[in-house]
């Protein structure tokens, strides 16, 4: 422990130990305390990314301003990195790594630590909560990641990451959709809104026949909803006639919307759905049961 500590600094040890960090917190704490000998420049060759990162596409647009500005002014901010066996892996910094390349360099300033594999996760996403948005499905695969890896409830990830115990659930809801559909969101042709009603759907086919009415129409999420309802409705009628199923209906919306899952009632039983031990620990974590 004292290796470590000596490693990483008493101050971000400290920092990672607290409930909740931010990247403003990390990167300053880690500022001040290296000294001018600790800055360095290391060769971008050297570098990979984050194993962690969560971003799957980075904007070029912003990129490429990013590197007219590098080669102006070069790079102010050092970027935060980790010695590999061969290399660097990069903590914090990443845009700055691919626009400093953009603009030609060979070099770029850098401060080595020492963080483990849990404190590379956590930096990699907050880096991209913080400073860029992320897509909502790479934002719920960095969540579903963090709570499988780190062993964390939603309300501990709540906390973690600075955003609510609702917002989170229904992020990882968006993982319920087709992959066809999670491409779709992911490459802004449907938003968030819009998968969030899709995600409450229990046919698949039906989700990708809206997804694309949504695209090609331009169906306003108040729309979506109210053909989301009549679809729901229809399957419901059609495999489930009986007044005892009927009025069991609100009851299922409550559980499903509050669960964000699929829930069935019937045979005074009710039925809750999920895709893999993820999905269940998190459910089981909304209803409070310590398994």
């Amino acid at each position: 422990m004292e290796t470590k500590k000596r490693a990483l600094g008493t101050g971000l040890q400290q920092l990672f130990n607290s409930e909740n960090i931010d990247l403003e917190s990390f990167e300053k704490s880690v500022y001040e305390t290296a000294t001018r000998e600790e800055i360095i420049e290391i060769n971008l060759d050297e570098l990979r990314a984050n194993p962690y990162q969560p971003r799957t596409v980075f904007d070029e647009e912003a990129l490429h301003e990013l590197a007219s500005s590098i080669q102006e002014h070069g790079v102010f901010q050092p970027i935060i990195v980790k010695k590999s066996i061969k290399g660097y892996e990069i903590i914090a910094g990443e845009r700055r790594v691919r626009a400093s390349k953009m603009a030609g360099k060979t070099t770029i300033p850098a401060i080595i630590r020492n963080l483990d594999d849990n404190q590379m996760m956590e930096i990699a996403l907050l880096e991209n909560l913080q400073r860029e948005n992320l897509s909502s499905i790479e934002e719920a695969l960095a969540y579903k990641s963090m709570i499988e890896k780190l062993n964390l409830t939603q309300e501990e990830l709540s906390a973690k990451v600075g955003k609510s115990r609702s917002h989170i659930t229904n992020i990882l809801g968006l993982l319920r959709l087709p992959k066809e559909v999670q491409d779709l969101v992911s490459s802004n042709q449907i938003s968030m809104a819009h998968a969030r009603v899709l995600s409450k759907l229990e046919d698949d086919n039906k989700i990708r026949s809206l997804a694309y009415e949504v695209i090609e129409n331009k169906v306003s999420v108040r729309d979506l909803e109210e053909r989301a309802k009549g679809e729901d409705k229809k399957v419901k009628v059609e495999r489930h006639t009986s007044q005892t199923r009927t009025d069991y209906l609100y009851v299922e919306e409550l559980l499903k919307n509050h669960l964000g899952t699929k829930v069935k009632i019937k045979d005074n039983k009710i039925e809750i759905g999920f895709t893999n031990v993820a999905d269940l620990n998190r459910i089981l974590d909304i209803i409070n049961v310590k398994n």
